[in-house]
Order: structure tokens, then C-alpha cells, then sequence
């Protein structure tokens, strides 16, 4: 995506889709629940995607990932630090409420309060000032053309609604399954579905709001949802017809979908990338054999582990040649991305174990891992993969592999980040390189925000300072050059251990018409199902 585009016309004009006046229910599955309802709970592409069938930002993504107004229905970057949004009237929460100013300013608060996983987003104003009910001013800390960007998963909360119920504050992810925590049982937004009925783990159902502000091609009516954790049952569930949508498939699937009748496979290369990171910031390890030092912290040490890692044998032997192996933290489809800066470390287990014994570990030593088992496509197998070609080097590995509800509560900020060794998949949220400098590789700092999901704590104060440049820079070969900077001495840092860019791998039954997003986010708004 160029930058013209991201400084395109402020003023925007939403293509409304027509209606299809059939009644319909959609049923579709995931391999996990979400962990939470609270819109500023979980900065996670599953969670957020499934919620904004139910809340929405002020901008928003169409089918191509271009950006839209929706609570706003226009902008203005009336100085460098200074917009205006002109806010949509007439739109109404679920409960009948108004949305307004008042709730903006309230929503933007709330994501930067202490169990808020949404900072990163709120960061990026300085201050919002309500000029009347449906116009406000959005004050940045400095220049950013790609602000409305930012809004697009920054959830609006009626600010009445959260009162009344206690929710004035984030829910963390670690207190996410608390029945004590009204927000992140319930849910009241402005989106095109109601949430009628949830069931952690079990079920939840959505019918469609009759007062959503917008015409939408679905013709779908209600929804069901399911998270089935065994790939083979969602599958079978799909070929049998019980669901109409499900994913991830596994990749190897794909030819039993494509020769089943009424069933067909849907993929596509996804926008996200995923990773290892390592804890380069503690002492001493938390889950380690070595006492009273970090052995990660030796740049050598975390080189031996890149080049111990076969990305070839991962893409071949588990994801199937559906992968792409990756050396940086962003994939093609991301502005900024730059092929020369793609380069994965190569596979050498020879380096790998002399890095170590240069290191003081020629027998290596015990590590653990933190894995979501329910997250990314073949999340766990990945693991279990890299534990093995570890294990080549000398580096012995205790995998905890946990559904991403644990997994994220252990492994975040709120919980101290209590990992060593960890596998993570990401999308920035942006579509723009920023994301991923400011949230992954940024030092985790509390006052500006940075390094939310910078779980190991790597820190390197010239991609501190190259993050800020590039935020406010306009001039394209110039950003450009910022952000190879930044990958460069990262990647010589070895301060992340890039793995692949997965594949989209829906399944999906014959009459259902979906649009996939490189996000990999499911949008009811387009589901249409034919009689």
C-alpha cells in the first residue's frame, strides 16, 4: 500500500452494499474461543476480528483491507498533530443509547488504562477534545499521516453502559475470566450484531441489530459460533454440513476439501507473520538450567538458535510448501515491506553448536518454551518442531503448549511477561510497518507505551529513535530507508527468530459466499448464503 494512499482525501464516502432479504442463520467454527468480550481486553487479530462483528472504530477495513469511514464518516488533518472527526448521527448502541463525543473520549481513556491491551493504539493521541456532540479533535504527540489507520480495532464503548456496570477499566487478559468483570462477559456496541447468548468455550450467538446504522450485503440473520479445538472434528463437521465456515484448516486438508462434494478450501497468503521471541531483558532465566545469568542475553547464543532452526523443514514437513519462510517481522502485503530485507538466517547446525561453545555452553542447556495451541495454523506442531531442531544443538527445550486464553495471560505485560522462550504470530493492525516497530520491536516502556507485545524486552535505542522518525515521515524513499534501518540492526541484534508468513486456510461450504481479508479476520457483513 503507497503512503499517497494513506494520505489520501480526508474527506471519505462509504459504498453502502444492498440487501438480500432472505432470512438466513450462519454457523462457522474456530479452533478457539475468544478470551474476553472487553473490546480493549486482547490485542489478538481472532479476538478483535470476532468483535468487531459487535463494536467498531471510528475507520474501519473493506474486503481489501482500504480503509473506510464508519463511526466517523470524515476527516481532517487540519495541522501536523491536529484531526477532526466528523462523527456518524444517528447510530445507536444496542441498548438504544446515542453514540456520541462523550463516548470517544471515554473509549480512547479507558484503552490506556492499566488492563487495557490496546495501548499501543491509544498512545498515538495525545489528547481528544469534544467540540460538540458529533465532532472532536484528535491531538497527536506528533505528526502521523496514517492516524485513521490506528482507529480501526480502537473499539467505541458506551461510556454510560461501561459506568453503570463497573467497566470503566480495562480487563486485563490474566482477570479475562472473571464473572466479576461485566465487560468482559457482556457487550454493547454499535456493530451489525447483537450478542445474544455466549458460553465461553461452548457457543456464542448473534443476531443481526435491526437499528445498525449502515446497509450491508449479508443476508444473514443470526450466527452461531463454536470453537472446536481438534482439526479433524472441524473438518468433519464442515463436510457434513453442521457448519457452514470453519478455520484453520490444516494445510494438509486442503485436497480432501477440494474432492469432497459441497465443500471447497478457501487460502490465500495472510498478512501476518509469525515468530520466536527470547527474554533478553532478566537477570536470570526464569525457566532455564543456568543459574544467576541469562544466557539469551549473549547475542551468540541467540544466533545458535537462529541458525539451529530449519524454516525449510518447518515449511515442508509441517505446514505443508504453504508457508513462506521469513527473515524479517513483516510480510509482503505490509507497507514498508521490501524484499531485499527478506533474507531468513540460514540453516547451519555446525555454527550453531561452535556459536554455543563460544558462548560457555559447548554441552548447551534446558529451556522453556511458552506455545499457544490454538492460535496460529499448526501452532503447536511448529513448536514441537523447533524443540527437535534445537535439541540437534544442544539446547533442550520444556515446551508448554497451552489454549491462547492461558497462554496470553501468562505471557503478557499485565503478567510481567512471565515467558523465556516464546512463539507469536503477527498482524499490524495498521497494515503499515509502524505497527511492528512500535509494538514488537520498540523498548517495552510503560510511559509512551511501546514494546506491548515486545515479550522478551528487546530494546535497542537506535530503533527506539528510527520508530518516532518514521511514524511522522511523509517522504517515501525516506521512510523507507528508516525502516531498513531498523530491520538491519535488528536482524544483527538476532533480537527476533523469524519463521514464516502463513497461509489463509479457510473451509468453507458450497452457497456461502465470504470475503477473506489478508487479515485473516471474518467480517459478517459479507457473508451471503444462497438457497
Amino acid at each position: 500500500m503507497k503512503m499517497r494512499n494513506l494520505l489520501a482525501a480526508s474527506v471519505c464516502v462509504l459504498a453502502l452494499g444492498s440487501n438480500v432479504a432472505t432470512a438466513e442463520t450462519f454457523k462457522w467454527a474456530f479452533q478457539g474461543d475468544v478470551q474476553s468480550l472487553d473490546p480493549h481486553g486482547l490485542n489478538e487479530t481472532f479476538t478483535l476480528g470476532y468483535l468487531g462483528n459487535v463494536y467498531e472504530g471510528l475507520t474501519a477495513y473493506d474486503q481489501d483491507l482500504q480503509l473506510q469511514p464508519a463511526l466517523a464518516e470524515s476527516w481532517e488533518n487540519t495541522s501536523p498533530t491536529t484531526w477532526v472527526f466528523k462523527l456518524r448521527q444517528g447510530v445507536k448502541f444496542h441498548d438504544g443509547s446515542d453514540f456520541t463525543a462523550d463516548d470517544v473520549i471515554f473509549s480512547w481513556k479507558r484503552s490506556l488504562t492499566d488492563g487495557s491491551d490496546m495501548k499501543g493504539y491509544g498512545a498515538k493521541m495525545a489528547d481528544i477534545k469534544k467540540i460538540d456532540d458529533h465532532t472532536v479533535e484528535l491531538v497527536t504527540p506528533a505528526p502521523n499521516p496514517i492516524l485513521p489507520r490506528e482507529l480501526v480495532f480502537l473499539y467505541m464503548m458506551d461510556q454510560g453502559w461501561s459506568e453503570k456496570h463497573g467497566a470503566s477499566e480495562a480487563t486485563s487478559p490474566k482477570a479475562a475470566d472473571s464473572t466479576a468483570t461485566y465487560a468482559a462477559q457482556n457487550a454493547n456496541g454499535t456493530g451489525p450484531f447483537i450478542l445474544t447468548e455466549r458460553q465461553p468455550d461452548v457457543r456464542s450467538k448473534f443476531t443481526r441489530f435491526d437499528d445498525y446504522w449502515q446497509d450491508i450485503p449479508t443476508n444473514v440473520t443470526e450466527v452461531e459460533f463454536t470453537p472446536v479445538s481438534q482439526d479433524a472434528t472441524r473438518v468433519a463437521a464442515l463436510i457434513s454440513g453442521e457448519l457452514d465456515l470453519v478455520y484453520p484448516i490444516p494445510v494438509q486438508d486442503w485436497t480432501r476439501l477440494e474432492e469432497a462434494e459441497g465443500v471447497r478450501p478457501l487460502t490465500g497468503p495472510e498478512a501476518r507473520t509469525i515468530f520466536l521471541g527470547m527474554d533478553q531483558w532478566r537477570d536470570e532465566l526464569l525457566y532455564s538450567s543456568v543459574k544467576g545469568k541469562n544466557p539469551l542475553k549473549d547475542k551468540r547464543v541467540r544466533e545458535a538458535m537462529a541458525h539451529a532452526i530449519d524454516l525449510n523443514a518447518i515449511d515442508e514437513k509441517i505446514m505443508r510448501g504453504a508457508a513462506v519462510p521469513a527473515g524479517i517481522l513483516i510480510a509482503p502485503e505490509i507497507n514498508g515491506f521490501d524484499a531485499a530485507m527478506n533474507t531468513p538466517y540460514d540453516y547451519n547446525l555446525e555454527k550453531s553448536k561452535q556459536l554455543l561453545a563460544e558462548a560457555g555452553y559447548p554441552d548447551g542447556f534446558e529451556l522453556g518454551m511458552d506455545c499457544p495451541n490454538n492460535r496460529y495454523v499448526n501452532d503447536e506442531k511448529i513448536c514441537q518442531a523447533v524443540v527437535g531442531l534445537l535439541a540437534r544443538a544442544g539446547i533442550k527445550v520444556d515446551l508448554n503448549a497451552q489454549p491462547k486464553s492461558k497462554y496470553f495471560a501468562k505471557v503478557s505485560p499485565q503478567n510481567d511477561n512471565d515467558t523465556s522462550f516464546y512463539l507469536l504470530g503477527w498482524t499490524p493492525g495498521t497494515i503499515d510497518v509502524h505497527n511492528v516497530l512500535f509494538n514488537l520491536m520498540s523498548s517495552f516502556d510503560t510511559e509512551v507505551n511501546s514494546g506491548q507485545f515486545n515479550y522478551g524486552r528487546y530494546s535497542n535505542p537506535r530503533i527506539d529513535a528510527i520508530t518516532q522518525e518514521v511514524e511522522k515521515e511523509t517522504d517515501i524513499t525516506k521512510r523507507q530507508a528508516l525502516i531498513a534501518e531498523a530491520f538491519s540492526i535488528l536482524r544483527e541484534d538476532v533480537g527476533y527468530l523469524p519463521l514464516h508468513q502463513q497461509p489463509l486456510s479457510w473451509g468453507v461450504r458450497e452457497g456461502v459466499t465470504v470475503a477473506q481479508r489478508a487479515d485473516n479476520v471474518l467480517d459478517l457483513r459479507s457473508v451471503v448464503i444462497e438457497k
